[in-house]
């Protein structure tokens, strides 16, 4: 058995482009692991976490540049859309022994159906922008779409202001009509990361979905915006993060987001 899994590690990590990937971006790719089978997150989790399994390809070097020793860490992931196949989900850990976390990788996002702005309604194909959170009954080993892992829209947020809609993931596949689709080797890093803090005592593992970086700058850009109410919003909740570099706990007054100390 170890020298089959060791053979297609070494033959998925030649489906993976390395004319991106440096140790801090990961650009994605296919993977060897059979979709269909049952147990695919069980063989994606040992990939991942067994340094063992590779006997013929080095995760440490391009194109993966992991590194086993962060498994386990607590996850915050936080995804920046800016336009379709240029987005980016960015994975950040919780450094050890400390409150703050650190940036890891940043990975494609291979597509997102719709367009800037948040998703409003059942079928407008939006990917959802806001506050959301990931825990162990959202996790999906056994997707349609290889592996996923579901936001909770919509969230009391949504729900204050009458937003519809349901099962938007963070999934594999490269396909998407509302979710956040990523190819099939970034699932499966960010799946296993995400499935090893749950199980190393973290409740729930926090995403926060932006349209673009929320800087002042770019927020101008979209002055007059029917969403710039909201946006101004979110940008409250990034610039926690960016001052603190600790996921703030978000809440909903008066269907407004609000940030404070978790």
């Amino acid at each position: 058995m170890k020298s089959l899994i060791g053979i297609w590690v070494a033959l998925v990590s030649l489906a993976v482009s390395a004319e991106e990937a440096t140790p801090g971006f990961f650009p994605g790719g296919m993977t060897n692991i059979d979709v269909r089978a049952d147990d695919r997150a069980a063989q994606a989790i040992r990939k991942w976490t067994d340094p063992e399994v590779w006997e013929e390809a080095d995760p440490a070097k391009a194109p993966y540049y992991w590194d086993f020793d962060v498994v386990g860490r607590h996850v915050f992931l936080r995804v920046i859309k800016s336009s379709n196949r240029e987005g980016l989900l960015e994975v950040w850990l919780k450094k050890v022994l400390e409150p703050e976390y650190e940036l890891y990788k940043v990975y494609r996002i291979a597509r997102f159906s719709g367009k800037l702005g948040p998703k409003t309604a059942q079928g407008d194909f939006q990917a959802p922008e806001g506050f959301y959170y990931l825990s162990r009954n959202r996790m999906n080993p056994r997707s349609n779409f290889h592996l996923s892992m579901n936001l909770g829209y919509p969230n009391e947020f949504d729900r204050y202001h009458g937003r519809t809609g349901d099962y938007l993931m963070i999934h594999g596949n490269n396909v998407s009509v509302g979710c956040y689709a990523m190819t099939d080797a970034s699932i499966e890093q960010i799946y296993t990361l995400v499935d090893a803090a749950l199980n190393n005592g973290q409740r729930v593992v926090r995403v926060h979905c932006f349209p673009f970086e929320m800087t002042k700058e770019n927020l101008e850009i979209f002055e007059g915006s029917e969403h710039e109410p909201f946006w101004k919003n979110l940008k409250e909740g990034w610039d926690w993060f960016e001052e603190r570099k600790i996921p703030p706990d978000v809440r909903v007054s008066d269907g407004i987001y609000t940030f404070s100390v978790l």
